[in-house]
């Protein structure tokens, strides 16, 4: 199959799933690629500046964004997604193993209980980038990047989070600014932290 139908396919088991768990709001589904999706997706500009990891964390993974998306996208890379909603992650456990996504690894938990530690770590529409960032760089192996998905309050965010990236010697070494394919001009920002 090819990644287009690859993503095809998602769509549609998504929608499924979606009808009975709620992973997303009904009014999102119809933009379930652009909004997304896509957004998911933002995380090849990253990966085109910095390199693609072998192995990456997305905390809170949800309806397994950016972690689904990422995985079709980029069999290459070991991808783990953690979230503590037990009826999400099984959701997102019968999305891949309809999908046969042998690069992902689910996990039922707080990411405060895994010991492993990673090169990449993601999280999308989690918690403020101070919170969040208190649960990421501790599981950052050295010279890992932690890449937050932020929307356009993202300058406040960073000066709420200067506390946390100091205590964890962390570094925001970049913003990466992308667009959704919306016809509402919708920002999006890839926080890029190294530790």
């Amino acid at each position: 199959m090819t990644n287009k139908e690859n993503f095809e396919k998602y769509i549609q088991i998504f929608t499924q799933e979606n009808h009975k768990v709620n992973l997303i709001s009904k009014n999102d589904e119809k933009f379930l690629w652009e909004k997304h999706i896509c957004d998911s997706l933002g995380l090849s500009y990253f990966f085109e500046k910095y390199g693609i990891p072998s192995s990456l964390l997305d905390i809170g993974t949800g309806g397994g964004f950016p972690a689904v998306p990422v995985a079709i996208e980029y069999p290459q890379i070991q991808i783990t997604a953690v979230d503590s909603i037990n009826k999400k992650i099984r959701s997102v456990e019968n999305i891949k193993n309809i999908l046969n996504l042998k690069n992902l690894n689910l996990i039922c938990d707080r990411v405060e209980n895994i010991n492993e530690k990673f090169e990449v770590i993601t999280s999308r529409a989690v918690a403020s980038l101070d919170k969040i960032s208190g649960y990421a760089l501790p599981k950052l192996k050295p010279n890992g990047f932690f890449v937050a998905f932020k929307s356009k309050k993202v300058q406040e965010e960073i000066y709420l989070a200067q506390k946390v990236l100091k205590k964890y010697n962390a570094k925001i070494i970049d913003i990466i600014k992308y667009e959704l394919p919306l016809e509402e001009n919708i920002e999006r920002n890839l926080v890029i932290i190294k530790i």
